[in-house]
C-alpha cells in the first residue's frame, strides 16, 4: 500500500500522534510519502534529524491508495487540491480542535488507522463548488474551488452591501445584508449554519444559499439543486468586496460577476465503520442533546 502524509503546520503536542501513525505504516509495511513542505515543518522543529531517508512528493498520482491529512478540518479542506481528480481517499485525522470532518481524534489514531489499512471504512463522497469571474486576477487563482463554501462579503466598510442573485438565469432578489454564502451540503455545518442555515446531510444533491445578517426580514436560506447554476453581482458604497473559497480570500470589484456551479469531480472522505455523519453530529455538535438531564 502506498499513502501519503500532509499537515499544514506542525507543533511539538502533535509529534507524539505523528510517530504512533509512522510506527502503524512501518509494522504494516505501508509505504509512505511526505508532503514536501510538511517535511521541512517537521524536521525545522527538530522531530525528525535532517539525514533521515524519507520520500516526499510535491503533486499526487493515481498511484496512491489513501491521503492522511493531519490538522484539523482546515487541513481537509487544503488537501483537497492534491487530490483534485484522482479519487484518492483522505483521511482525516484531527490534532486539532472540533475536528468535523476530520473524525479520527488523538486517542484513536493507532487503532483506527490499523483498521482503515484493513479496509476497514466507508467512503463518503463530497461534491464541491467551481467559480469563476470575469476578474483577470482572480482567473489566476490556483485553485478556484470550495469544499465548504463560497462566501461573498463587504470590504472597508460597515455598511451593507447588496447581492443580487440568479438562479439557472432567473433574478431571485437581492440579499441587502453583510454578504452572502453559497454552501454545500458539507459546509452546512460550519459557516452557513453559524448564519442560520440548515444542515444538510453528505448524499443530499443541495446547494444552500444563506445570507449574512440581512437586513430584509423575508431572507432566508434557500436550498437549491446542486445542478443550479448560481449568477452574482455584488454593489455597495466601496468599489471592492472580498470573496472566499473555503480558507482563501480575493479581493474583487464591484465589476464583477461571480459564477457558481457544481464542480466536475468529487473528493472522497474515509469513515471508520464506527463513525457516521450522524453520530457525528451528536457527538460534535450534541444534536438533540437536552443539557437540563
Amino acid at each position: 500500500m502506498k499513502v501519503a502524509i500532509f499537515g499544514q503546520a506542525f507543533y511539538p503536542d502533535s509529534a507524539k500522534y505523528l510517530k504512533q501513525i509512522i510506527e502503524v505504516f512501518e509494522q504494516s509495511k505501508v509505504n509512505y510519502f511526505f508532503e514536501e513542505n510538511y517535511l521541512k515543518l517537521i524536521k525545522t522543529d527538530g522531530y525528525l534529524p535532517d539525514d533521515k531517508k524519507l520520500q516526499t512528493f510535491k503533486k499526487l498520482d493515481e498511484s496512491f491508495d489513501l491521503f492522511f491529512s493531519l490538522g484539523g478540518d482546515g487541513t481537509i479542506l487544503a488537501s483537497v487540491k492534491f487530490v483534485k481528480g484522482l479519487d484518492i481517499p483522505i483521511v482525516g485525522i484531527n490534532t486539532g480542535r472540533l475536528g468535523f470532518l476530520a473524525t479520527i481524534h488523538k486517542e484513536e489514531i493507532s487503532s483506527y488507522v490499523i483498521d482503515i489499512l484493513k479496509g476497514n471504512f466507508s467512503i463518503s463522497e463530497r461534491s464541491l463548488l467551481e467559480v469563476t469571474t470575469n476578474s483577470e486576477y482572480f482567473e489566476k487563482a490556483e485553485f478556484n474551488y470550495a469544499l465548504n463554501e463560497v462566501a461573498l462579503s463587504r470590504k472597508d466598510t460597515t455598511s451593507m452591501i447588496s447581492v443580487d442573485a440568479w438562479i439557472d438565469k432567473e433574478h431571485i432578489g437581492a440579499y441587502w445584508s453583510d454578504g452572502l454564502i453559497i454552501s454545500t451540503p458539507t459546509g452546512s455545518t460550519g459557516y452557513s449554519l453559524s448564519c442560520g442555515g440548515p444542515i444538510i446531510t453528505p448524499q443530499t444533491q443541495a446547494f444552500v444559499l444563506t445570507p449574512i445578517a440581512p437586513h430584509n426580514l423575508n431572507a432566508r436560506p434557500l436550498v437549491v439543486p446542486n445542478k443550479t447554476e448560481i449568477r452574482l453581482k455584488v454593489t455597495g458604497r466601496e468599489k471592492d468586496f472580498l470573496i472566499s473559497m473555503d480558507s482563501r480570500i480575493y479581493t474583487l470589484s464591484q465589476e464583477n460577476e461571480i459564477f457558481i456551479k457544481k464542480a466536475d469531480f468529487s473528493i472522497k472522505l474515509v469513515l471508520h465503520n464506527e463513525n457516521s455523519f450522524l453520530r457525528t453530529l451528536r457527538k460534535k455538535l450534541l444534536w438533540g442533546e437536552d443539557q437540563r438531564n
